[in-house]
């Protein structure tokens, strides 16, 4: 196996201008061993992974991601998704295989008339709260760890503003 090879779940090899033909077809990186930004992308805050994988897509928009998902099952890659590369498991990065890096995907569109808002695969919550706090409203994250206890902390000392103008905050911002 060569630094640069990308090898299949059942260990053929990929050809190299399969590669080049997927690689012209996206708008974000395509990132393989070897590349300067690869390391960067590849590792995970939980440092007991350090899996290696094959390619890396940094998507910059759906059809890179749908290309992905494409060229993944076209060509038998183990295949994994990752959003904030918050999997405490690791799930988020694969040996081998294609990870779907969606953390370049950062648009936020916030209606403050609708009271909604939309946020790409790679938003952070404390991105998202961000935003959505400029127009006055918070969102509740269901998830665990030092993201919630940040959005938290924000909400509850913002908490005295809002119930002023909204006796419920957490029903400030719907999904």
């Amino acid at each position: 196996m060569t630094e640069r090879g990308v090898f299949t779940a059942t260990g053929a090899s990929i050809e190299e201008a399969i590669v080049e033909k997927f690689k012209v077809g996206l708008r974000g990186q395509l990132l393989r061993p070897g590349d300067d930004a690869y390391d960067g992308a590849r590792k995970l805050w939980n440092g007991m992974f350090d899996r290696r994988p094959g390619l890396i897509v940094r998507c910059a928009g759906t059809a890179d991601v749908i290309s992905a998902v494409n060229f993944g099952r076209d060509n038998r890659l183990q295949v994994a998704v990752r959003g904030g590369g918050h999997s405490f498991p690791g799930h988020s990065v694969c040996d081998g295989g294609l990870v779907i890096d969606l953390s370049p995907m950062k648009a936020i569109r916030v209606d403050p008339a609708a009271r909604t808002a939309r946020a790409e695969a790679g938003v952070k919550w404390i991105e998202f709260d961000h935003e959505t706090q400029a127009f006055g409203l918070v969102c509740c994250a269901p998830h665990a760890g030092t993201i919630v206890r940040r959005t938290r902390q924000r909400m509850q000392s913002r908490h005295s503003r809002l119930a002023t103008s909204n006796p419920n905050p957490a029903t400030s911002l719907t999904h």
